[in-house]
Formats: C-alpha cells, structure tokens, sequence
C-alpha cells in the first residue's frame, strides 16, 4: 500500500473515530444512566468518547509521522 493510500485510510479512521465519539455523549431515552448523569447512546460516556478520541489521535499521529519518513 502506498503511503498517499495508507495516510487516507488513518484520515478516514481518525474521522470515524472522531463522529463516534461524539455520538456516544448524544442524549437519548435509554435505560441505562452514563456516569455522566444523564441518558445518552453509550452508557460508558465518557470513558468510550475519551477511548475514541484516543483513537483518533493515534491515527493522526501515525498520519503525521508517516509525512516524515523519507522517501525510497
């Protein structure tokens, strides 16, 4: 895989991370109560959003470090 092709897939996961994260604090009629105080999709919030955040800085420091590698 090329490295244009692998730095498109670690944006891609970064942006999917990054929207799951956000809707796992998204408040909806659920029975379980997130450690949050409220009822939202994911009763683990916010340990699942900072989980996913994670993620998504992992992907975009793979992506950045990526860019500095030389070129064979």
């Amino acid at each position: 895989m090329s490295r244009a092709n692998l730095s498109k897939v670690f944006l891609a996961l970064a942006a999917i991370f990054l929207v799951l994260a956000i809707a796992t604090l998204i408040p909806v009629n659920s029975p379980v109560m997130s450690d949050l105080g409220y009822r939202s999709w994911c009763p683990f919030a916010p340990y699942s959003t900072l989980a996913l955040l994670f993620g998504a800085g992992l992907c975009q420091s793979l992506r950045k470090h990526l860019k500095t590698l030389p070129t064979s």
